[in-house]
């Protein structure tokens, strides 16, 4: 029976720290949820099929994005608030890269959203929308157009004028 190879890479002074590195590019290229790109890239493959009319594989793709997203950005937060203090090189990359997986994290509730809207489940759809409002606020674009379509949903019935009474 042989050996298995150690799951963690050694960080021994003999030259761990670039295995590690190694083996940080090597969870980029694999594609893994753990890279914003694989999350952009379920994205457009949820587009693609949603353009096919396969919407349950729209659906599923925008899940897998959707979940990948928020690990991500528990991921990223965690690490930020770690090092702050500490060196601020490292809260600073890791906020930037939260603010992409909210961002794509967004980008997922609507696609959902409008697709359960498409589906004629409106019901499904508010809560991905209450979402995009409350993380991104009122006054961004997302969360306009995210209450707008609560409003045609009529779950509101205010409308927003993006802060001006009418």
């Amino acid at each position: 029976m042989a050996a298995s190879a150690p799951l963690l890479p050694s960080l021994s002074p003999s030259g761990g720290a670039a295995h590690a590195q190694e083996e940080i590019k090597s969870l980029a290229a694999t594609g893994s949820a753990f890279d914003i790109n694989a999350v952009k890239a379920l994205i457009a493959r949820g587009d693609a099929a949603a353009a096919a009319g396969n919407l349950a594989e729209a659906r599923r793709l925008y899940d897998q994005a959707r979940d990948a997203s928020r690990r991500l950005l528990g991921f990223y937060r965690d690490l930020s608030g770690a090092f702050r203090g500490l060196d601020a090189r490292i809260p600073r990359e890791m906020d930037e890269k939260s603010r992409q997986s909210l961002e794509f994290l967004v980008q997922t509730n609507m696609r959902l959203a409008a697709l359960f809207r498409r589906q004629g489940q409106p019901e499904v759809a508010v809560p991905l929308l209450v979402e995009v409002v409350k993380v991104m606020s009122p006054t961004s674009e997302s969360g306009r157009k995210a209450y707008q379509q609560l409003l045609e949903l009529n779950f509101v019935a205010t409308p927003w004028y993006g802060g001006a009474p009418n």
